[in-house]
């Protein structure tokens, strides 16, 4: 089980955990790839569709909202319900936000143009009408940008290693000094 804030891949579906409520959660961008699903990261701008299909009948009963921030806190893959809420005007970070509403079909569905390549936080909460108690999912995600992840980074340090042994056994000298003779 890979963990990515409340959104989790549990026996190849993507899960989303609000409080101790689950969800099956996908991100579709039918425009760009289709019916392809994605769990997490984005791969690029335009219209997205995000889904959550209640895993849990108490969904059904609970007023759900669904809200898109920009990362401004560069908080990235580590951020948590705790940073949100030290975030003093959400409003003015929240890039979309989706009224609570109810879904006896438990099916809830909610959709946004992405126009910029950057770190997003999703927050997905619950309530039911008539209590106070407001159980939440944090997850965050990317727009765009690279597919590669660390390959970059571990390839450029493999070059930089062999470059320094190379340096240090002398290899480079002896190299200069065949091109010298």
């Amino acid at each position: 089980m890979h963990a990515h804030g409340s959104v989790f891949l549990e026996e190849d579906i993507c899960a989303i955990q609000v409080g101790f409520f689950k969800a099956h959660f996908t991100i579709y961008q039918p425009q760009i790839s289709q019916h392809e699903q994605f769990c997490e990261d984005i791969p690029a701008t335009g219209e997205s569709v995000f889904v959550m299909e209640y895993l849990h009948d108490g969904l059904r009963d609970m007023q759900v909202d669904f809200r898109i921030i920009k990362d401004v806190q560069k908080l990235g893959r580590f951020a948590k319900l705790e940073d949100i809420e030290k975030i003093k005007d959400i409003q003015q970070q929240t890039v979309f936000y989706q009224a609570p509403s109810s879904s006896l079909d438990g099916v809830y569905l909610a959709k946004y143009h992405f126009i910029d390549e950057e770190y997003y936080i999703g927050i997905a909460s619950a309530k039911y009408p008539d209590q106070e108690k407001i159980y939440t999912a944090v997850f965050p995600f990317q727009v765009g940008g690279s597919e590669w992840g660390y390959i970059p980074a571990i390839i450029g340090l493999a070059i930089f290693l062999q470059l320094n042994y190379w340096l240090m056994s002398g290899g480079f000298a002896r190299l200069l000094k065949y091109f010298k003779s």
